[in-house]
């Protein structure tokens, strides 16, 4: 039960963190903002690095080499998903940025067949019905999506890729490591393409700083160190479940806090997508037997 409350923690953090990334650009360019929360975010690790260090054991040569080379990769995909997510919400709604974001957990085990992975018959169960959803959800009468709606979607793969490369490189290296290095490369990336095409300005981070601070302190490191402790202690369907569940509280926050509205055409995709990523993450053949041993059991 405490693994599940972490978890639901970082899911509840990282689903209102979507009204903070949305506020922030009152302020600030997209990758002013991102540069500025991703480096914070580095920083908020430190703690946790320096408390991990007499823990682990000492870094090879050969750890050092991969875990620069893991946190350089993984940086560049989080840079192309996070660019993609932050741009993308200047022109949708952060409810709606939610809802598709989450599509990453249908499209990592998809992905993963390229891998050799093995996927049951339940993510594609759950990947039909939350393709539906997304059509209800973006798709309008006359067959065209939204231009920052087709930016989440695209960013939700490169979220997918950016969850196979970490699954790749933690096996390897300390993942608090690799996280604070992917973190430092992506906002340096983010402020480099900050420079070239926005006009970042002390004045804004500051007017922009409450935004920053929770998307960069409470946002990334302590919803990260919540999902590290938590997965730590929690089974790994229901970790993934309850981490789903972000896209319910970006909805939320959105509506609440952003005074944003979903009619009914709206709910009812989001919806959609919510059943697929839960049916996506329920092995059906395990639910079906212990359905059917239970019968025989409850009618002695």
């Amino acid at each position: 039960m405490r693994s599940n409350l972490m978890l639901l923690m970082a899911a509840t953090i990282w689903g209102m963190g979507f009204v903070a990334q949305r506020l922030g650009m009152d302020h600030m360019g997209p990758y002013t903002f991102n540069g500025l929360r991703f480096l914070l975010g580095a920083l908020s690790l430190l703690p946790l690095l320096w408390w991990l260090k007499a823990r682990q054991p000492t870094v090879t040569q050969g750890s050092h080499r991969q875990l620069l080379v893991g946190g350089m990769l993984a940086g560049l995909v989080l840079f192309c998903a996070a660019s993609l997510q932050q741009v993308g919400l200047l022109y949708t709604t952060a409810a709606k940025a939610g809802f598709i974001t989450g599509l990453y957990i249908i499209l990592v085990p998809v992905l993963g067949l390229l891998l050799h992975h093995k996927t049951g018959i339940n993510t594609w169960v759950g990947a039909l019905i939350a393709m539906t959803g997304l059509y209800v959800l973006s798709v309008t009468d006359d067959f065209t999506i939204g231009f920052g709606d087709l930016l989440q979607v695209i960013g939700a793969l490169f979220w997918a890729i950016h969850l196979l490369v970490l699954d790749h490189y933690a096996r390897r290296v300390a993942p608090i490591r690799l996280a604070g290095v992917q973190f430092v490369v992506c906002g340096l990336l983010s402020l480099a393409t900050a420079f070239v095409i926005e006009t970042p300005t002390l004045g804004g981070a500051l007017a922009g700083w409450q935004a920053l601070l929770y998307a960069g302190v409470v946002s990334v490191g302590v919803g990260y160190t919540l999902q590290v402790l938590g997965q730590r202690g929690a089974h790994p369907a229901h970790a993934a479940i309850i981490l789903s569940l972000e896209t319910v509280f970006a909805a939320v926050g959105g509506v609440l806090l952003l005074g944003e509205t979903l009619d009914e055409r709206a709910v009812a995709g989001c919806s959609l997508m919510l059943a697929g990523m839960l049916v996506s993450q329920i092995r059906l053949r395990w639910w079906w037997k212990s359905r059917r041993d239970k019968v025989p059991a409850d009618s002695r």
